[in-house]
């Protein structure tokens, strides 16, 4: 069965406006720390991408940031340490957060934490990757997303056939655990078998 030895988390480049948001991210950050879990995630040291990193980082456990080039003045400011590599576009970026990750969380963001997701759930779909995806739920921020997932299934759009797969957890402290109980459903050479293949598609 496969294992979880680095986790992607996507969010935002802000706070956001209930201060639950960045108190989860760093309670996250510890876990995954604790857990002995690598980060990766985009590179930047605002918002609850440097809340989640800083406290993987303090908690010693492993951080790694991909970052675009055009972003690093804008996103950068990590203080602690980690490992950084500075690409140059987003798809670059992307290529290689998925690369790097056995599974995918999402936590509270923007369009761009959206954009992530949705491309994520998209290739897991046509099944070329079987990583797990996961929501992190907080204060119901996702709710929205989960009523118009189920609204595509409604209108026909989603078929069983070809279903949409998507955890939730509403605490963070259910999120490792339910990564692991999907990923042990996965053979360990299946986890990342599509990788080189979807890697030259993304």
């Amino acid at each position: 069965m496969a294992r979880i030895d680095s986790v992607c988390v996507y969010c935002g480049a802000s706070t956001g406006t209930d201060p639950l948001f960045a108190e989860q991210s760093r309670r996250f950050g510890r876990i995954l720390a604790a857990a002995g879990v690598q980060l990766v995630y985009g590179g930047g040291g605002v918002g609850l991408m440097g809340e989640v990193a800083s406290a993987v980082a303090l908690g010693g456990g492993k951080v790694t940031g991909i970052i675009p080039g055009f972003l690093v003045s804008r996103e950068r400011a990590f203080a602690h340490e980690a490992e950084i590599i500075v690409v140059d576009d987003m798809h670059e970026r992307k290529r290689m957060m998925f690369e790097r990750a056995d599974a995918f969380v999402a936590l509270p963001g923007g369009v761009g934490t959206l954009e992530e997701l949705v491309e994520q759930l998209t290739w897991a779909q046509l099944g070329r990757h079987r990583k797990p995806i996961l929501l992190a739920n907080m204060a119901g921020f996702w709710d929205p997303f989960l009523a118009l997932i189920g609204h595509m299934r409604d209108t026909g759009f989603i078929r069983d056939a070809a279903p949409v797969e998507i955890l939730t957890a509403e605490r963070v402290e259910d999120i490792l655990p339910r990564l692991r109980e999907a990923a042990a459903a996965v053979p360990e050479a299946a986890l990342h078998a599509a990788d080189s293949e979807l890697a030259g598609r993304m």
